[in-house]
């Protein structure tokens, strides 16, 4: 920590105190004072289909940028180029296939859980497989993105990390649990402007104290940070124009297409035409914002190009940089940094917090439903999910507090989203566009797609930790520094190797981009040839609802004893109380007619 280091001030913490307060309010608001109470499934899971456009947008774009992304990508433009600026190019093209491809299956089907759809498509053992995996992720996912912000909100404020993250992870099982998906989406709504204001006021800030946009590429065009195509077709090169476009578009697709928090959030509208308009105003949200996060990382790079603070020992860690940058430049400004940590922490809530209610959608669903064998009462299931927000929080919360001893497992973590995206995406793309692949075919090929991309996400950490694998950051200097700072220089070549190939095994040296389409490429393979040796389905026989609009036109003709996708234990539920409710109404009518002819009778015997 440097001596002239500024920390937060009365304001600051009052701002902060105001995002965290304003969440929870909204959570009371909609588990007492709204006029539908959170206590139904449909409520409590779906805002009762009736959630509007904008929350839902907003609520879409904070779930998938988290704090990670907010400390982590302007640390990636300063240390190693603008390379992975170019993911957002994939994102238009992802957003596209969904609308096509993936939603309108599921808006067909109306199914509470995604993995509902791996029952209806092949059977209960795979629902449970697709089920377990999520859960899995979620659960290593969720610490770690509440860590990262928790570890710089430390920094800026010398608070101790174990004392802020319990608090800010109260207030969010709080709203969660009591507010069920609409206080997750409007909070969300709230966190989303916020972070938005941060970056941007922080960003346009620091621009102008440098002179202008021309200034700051100047100096990042001089310090060699200006790469978009490296076009190398090399898949062992961290970066390139392929493996950030090609590579990140499966990524991006298993992110949003078939997961639980995408598929909940566009059900909660009411027509498939709002859902896919939803869509990609969620991709221009996380255009935006990707690229400003992206930008921001040139002008940390501007202001700090002659005096590196990872160097002079000012911070630790590269994903310090950002908050280090935000007090060291804009700490005199009030309330300043306060609005941008309230950013970044949203952020990570709002990851949080939608991770907390599709994980209880999918616990409740897929693990605890089944397993009942008489109906569960909406009061009942209100309570269960309930408590299981409240269980998988104070789980996370305790694993934050294991990450931050394994200082691996945060770059573990990262990798780990592709361990278990690649089988999913698998899992559902052979049961949406492959009608002859049978159940057994699907779980063999997601459990040794699991297993072959955990084996080399684990193998490449392992390598890395004992130095077999090294990725060369970009020149840095330190000759602007106030203090004399002198460093030990070592001649750099002019072609940088991204990795030393010194005999380290070939797949773990694949760019951690490829893992999805890595995992998702073996789960079909190895699908398609259990299936072969095991009786394939008749294409026929399998009912188009379960199948991609787009391929029905090469389809044979349903066959006429293939039955619709059977109803859901909640889908019978529901209808059975839609029944009685109408059994219910259509008494009270007779009754009602009833009394009229009475009335009517007793007129006319008294006017005759």
């Amino acid at each position: 920590m440097s001596e002239s280091q500024v920390y937060f001030d009365w304001l600051d913490y009052l701002v902060f105190g105001a995002m965290l307060l304003l969440s929870a309010l909204i959570g009371v608001y909609f588990a007492f004072f709204a006029t539908k109470k959170q206590n139904t499934t449909a409520e409590y899971l779906m805002g009762g289909k009736t959630m509007g456009m904008f929350p839902i947008s907003m609520s879409l774009i904070a779930s998938y940028v988290s704090g990670i992304s907010l400390l982590g990508l302007p640390a990636e433009m300063y240390t190693y180029g603008t390379q992975l600026w170019t993911i957002v190019l994939s994102e238009w093209i992802v957003s596209l296939t969904i609308a096509i491809v993936y939603l309108p299956v599921f808006y067909n089907l109306q199914i509470t859980s995604t993995y509902e759809y791996l029952r209806l498509r092949f059977n209960q053992n795979v629902r449970l497989l697709g089920s377990v995996i999520f859960i899995i992720k979620m659960l290593l996912y969720i610490p770690i993105v509440i860590y990262v912000p928790a570890l710089a909100f430390s920094q800026v404020t010398g608070v101790n990390l174990h004392m802020i993250t319990p608090i800010v992870c109260i207030v969010c099982i709080f709203y969660t649990t009591l507010g069920g998906l609409k206080a997750v989406v409007w909070t969300d709504a709230l966190q989303t402007i916020l972070m938005y204001f941060g970056v941007i006021f922080v960003l346009a800030y620091g621009t102008c104290r440098l002179g202008g946009i021309g200034e700051v590429l100047r100096i990042n065009k001089e310090g060699d940070r200006l790469d978009f195509f490296i076009m190398d077709i090399d898949p062992t090169i961290r970066h390139t124009f392929w493996s950030t476009v090609f590579g990140n578009y499966f990524s991006w697709l298993a992110s949003c297409s078939v997961n639980q928090a995408m598929i909940q959030r566009c059900l909660a509208l009411s027509s498939l035409k709002r859902a896919r308009i939803t869509i990609f105003i969620m991709a221009a949200g996380i255009f935006i914002i990707v690229s400003l996060c992206c930008y921001t990382g040139l002008v940390i790079y501007a202001t700090f190009a002659s005096c590196d603070p990872l160097t002079t020992k000012a911070i630790r860690k590269s994903d310090q940089l950002l908050p280090y940058f935000v007090m060291t430049i804009t700490g005199s400004i009030p309330a300043l940094p306060g609005i941008f940590m309230s950013g970044v922490f949203s952020a990570a809530l709002s990851s949080m917090s939608t991770g907390l209610n599709s994980l209880c959608g999918v616990i409740f669903e897929d693990l605890i439903r089944p397993a009942y064998n008489k109906p569960i009462s909406e009061k009942t299931a209100s309570f269960i999910m309930k408590v299981i927000v409240v269980i998988t929080g104070a789980i996370c919360v305790a694993l934050v507090f294991l990450v931050e001893h394994m200082g691996a497992l945060i770059q573990a973590g990262k990798s780990l989203a592709g361990i278990t995206a690649g089988s999913l995406l698998g899992l559902f793309t052979m049961g949406l566009f492959m009608p002859w692949i049978n159940a057994t075919g699907a779980l063999v090929g997601g459990i040794t797609s699991t297993l072959l991309v955990g084996w080399i996400s684990l193998g490449t950490q392992a390598a890395m930790l004992r130095g077999e694998i090294v990725v060369m950051p970009k020149p840095v200097s330190v000759a602007g520094c106030a203090n004399n700072f002198t460093l030990a220089t070592t001649p750099t070549p002019d072609v940088i190797v991204e990795f030393d190939r010194s005999g380290t095994f070939f797949l773990y040296r694949v760019s951690y981009l490829y893992y999805t389409l890595i995992g998702m490429l073996v789960c079909i393979m190895t699908g398609s040839i259990i299936t072969y040796f095991t009786r394939p389905n008749e294409p026929a026989m399998v009912h188009r609802d379960l199948l991609t609009p787009v391929i029905h036109r090469w389809l044979p003709p349903q066959d006429v004893h293939c039955r619709r996708p059977r109803l859901t234990q909640h889908d019978i539920e529901l209808h059975a109380r839609e029944m009685e409710h109408l059994r219910a109404r259509s008494i009270h009518l007779k009754e009602d007619t009833g009394r009229e002819t009475e009335y009517v009778t007793q007129r006319t015997n008294n006017f005759s």
